[in-house]
């Protein structure tokens, strides 16, 4: 267990009892939903673990300290707060330094729970390459490619390059496989329009993999879990596209660039799909956490 790091009492005796345990990113938290539904889909997510049966273990930072397993009132600050700052891994020494409040993008999450011991992480999405900007890539994948967890999501968030990023997640020895599905998910909606070449159908199955992966003991990578909303769940496809279109043109206008084009194309997916893109966003995360929680299971049981 890493020293200068505050774990919250249940969580630390999972890790060394070796309970089920799933982290669970901030950025959702302080970034990723408007208040005040940010706070409520928190609490929703930690509750839909422990209703499968794990610990949830919310990762962020809080006065300069990095916090593994976030209290009630821990959540409520990094959701009220304004000047809540993103903390991808390059950020996490600067930030306690200045003891900051932070929340953890998926990079830093998988990296401090990987380090903590924690081998199952739920997200929504993950980074990847930009479209039309290779060499913009998003710092989840490098970090990915040296954290041997577990991560559920639902593939990438669709305003990116998403072949790219799976050209780049196999160059970085990164396995993907489709929970029930041969299809690479594209956040929003179910199909990205890539196939996978690996599909597992249980928790249990993913779990040997996992469980394979830590004996073997040749790659130090994670492995991602792509699980795709359900077609009756996803977000009109055809909505989608025009929105993905009428967003990267409004990126180009105004001349938006690096880290500030998703949360612009996001935010013009919440408005112009009168929340549906939210909706959709709400049950990625809460589909996510509850698979997650059930491969925590199912690894707890192999793995002891």
């Amino acid at each position: 267990m890493i020293v200068n790091i505050r774990y919250a009492d249940e969580v630390r005796f999972a890790i060394d009892a070796r309970r089920p345990t799933v982290a669970l990113e901030s950025t959702i938290i302080s970034h990723g939903l408007p208040r005040p539904d940010n706070l409520r889909v928190a609490r929703e997510i930690e509750k839909t673990v422990r209703d499968n049966g794990a610990v949830p273990a919310t990762i962020g930072m809080v006065e300069g300290r990095i916090v593994v397993g976030l209290d009630d009132a821990d959540l409520e600050r990094l959701a009220s707060g304004d000047a809540v700052a993103k903390l991808s891994v390059r950020d996490l020494a600067i930030a306690e330094a200045a003891r900051a409040d932070g929340a953890t993008t998926v990079a830093s999450t998988s990296a401090i729970a990987g380090a903590a011991g924690i081998k199952v992480f739920a997200t929504g999405g993950l980074g990847g390459v930009h479209r039309d900007a290779p060499f913009d890539e998003s710092a989840d994948l490098v970090a990915l490619a040296r954290t041997p967890v577990a991560v559920v999501c639902a593939g990438v968030k669709s305003i990116l390059d998403v072949g790219a990023t799976l050209e780049r997640l196999e160059t970085l020895g990164v396995g993907v496989v489709g929970y029930r599905t041969r299809r690479f998910p594209g956040f929003f909606i179910s199909d990205s329009g890539f196939a996978l070449d690996w599909q597992l159908d249980s928790p249990a199955d993913i779990a040997a993999a996992l469980h394979a992966q830590t004996t073997q003991k040749v790659t130090h990578a994670a492995l991602i879990v792509a699980n795709p909303l359900p077609e009756d769940e996803q977000l009109d496809p055809v909505l989608h596209q025009r929105v993905l279109e009428e967003g990267l043109a409004i990126v180009e206008r105004d001349h938006i660039t690096g880290k500030q084009v998703t949360p612009v194309l996001l935010s013009h997916f919440h408005s112009a799909t009168d929340g549906a893109s939210l909706e959709a966003n709400v049950k990625i995360i809460l589909r996510n956490a509850a698979l997650a929680a059930q491969i925590a299971v199912a690894y707890a049981s192999v793995s002891t």
